[in-house]
């Protein structure tokens, strides 16, 4: 199945459309053109953006998503370069060694180096918690190598959480936005997202050190399937159900709580599974009957990187809010933003 892209983004692309039009030579337009945008962004494939969403925009420059390495037995696979996804889905039933690494510098130092050389000014990173992952470090040691200046955000979340950050990103460059207000934005969204998680087992993520020996273990022996979040940038427990109905019930009851707390019609929702499609269309389903005012779900599979950890069976929800402007421009327009906050953006340089 296709992944479901919000409809607000296409804002995003109409506006970044118009950018590459009106620097085509001897092309006349009828429209004002838009600001040119000299801030590109860079992040990593735990984002899991959609697929055919990156290729609108890493086409020019505007975006790069570095692969993050996993290891299935012996060999190395690059995820975005390779197609690993039934690879791991086989070695992770039949209990076979997993493993996940961070990029090196020189990856994001090339990633730096190509938008400088399509004539950016200023780069945005977005990466993985450094809470699971060392990628933020790798991205800090690369910028410091480069003569673009470079803004290393440590997400402090994952997986499409780490997305809607990386598309507020964009929003803001769009919008002519210098490094220091894009880097603002996309900051500010990243804080109004949250990830749930439903796990059948707790053994991939005692394997890859993200739980303890003792929580897996009591997991297994008393059969306890787990809710679990991504909070301050690590994997925290949320709530202990005694079976798999009972805890995906449950998931879809905290995500609705959450979304219904929230500004009416400004959350939007991402679903991640793993291995198992046809559940995650259910969930979702149902939680677009229960959240008030949200559009459908996007729905997608997690990324190798992260489902290495998580396992078979995952059922991922992120909450998050949106990030597209609306009649005026992003600052004065900005759906969800308030008042303060696009002042706030104004008054840096």
């Amino acid at each position: 199945m296709t992944d479901r892209e919000p409809p607000a983004w296409l804002w995003l692309k109409e506006r970044l459309a118009r950018l590459r039009q009106s620097t085509t030579p001897g092309r006349a337009g009828t429209e004002p053109a838009p600001a040119v945008v000299r801030t590109a962004v860079v992040t990593d494939s735990a984002a899991a953006l959609p697929a055919e969403w990156v290729k609108a925009f890493v086409a020019d420059g505007r975006l790069a998503v570095v692969p993050m390495p996993v290891m299935v037995g012996e060999e190395i696979y690059g995820e975005g370069e390779d197609d690993i996804t039934q690879t791991l889905a086989l070695a992770l039933a039949a209990g076979s060694s997993v493993k996940t690494s961070r990029p090196s510098p020189g990856q994001f130092e090339q990633a730096y180096l190509a938008a400088r050389d399509r004539g950016f000014e200023a780069v945005v990173s977005i990466h993985i918690s450094a809470g699971l992952s060392g990628t933020a470090d790798s991205a800090r040691m690369a910028a410091q190598r480069v003569s673009i200046p470079v803004e290393v955000i440590d997400s402090r979340t994952v997986g499409m959480a780490l997305g809607m950050g990386v598309q507020s990103a964009l929003v803001a460059a769009a919008d002519g936005r210098s490094a220091a207000e894009v880097r603002h934005f996309a900051e500010e969204r990243l804080s109004r997202t949250k990830v749930y998680f439903y796990v059948p087992s707790l053994e991939q993520l005692r394997r890859g050190g993200r739980i303890g020996t003792a929580a897996s273990w009591l997991g297994a022996m008393l059969s306890i399937k787990p809710i679990l979040a991504v909070d301050d940038g690590k994997i925290v427990p949320l709530e202990k159900v005694r079976s798999a109905a009972k805890a995906v019930a449950r998931l879809e009851e905290i995500v609705a709580a959450d979304v219904n707390s929230r500004p009416a019609g400004q959350s939007r929702l991402a679903v991640h599974h793993f291995g198992n499609l046809a559940e995650a269309e259910r969930l979702a389903a149902r939680l677009g009957e229960n959240c008030r005012g949200c559009p459908p779900a996007q729905i997608s599979t997690l990324p190798a990187v992260l489902a290495a950890h998580a396992g078979l069976g995952v059922l991922a929800v992120v909450v998050g809010e949106s990030s597209t402007p609306g009649a005026g421009t992003l600052l004065s327009g900005t759906a969800g933003a308030t008042t303060d906050q696009a002042n706030t953006m104004r008054s840096k340089p």
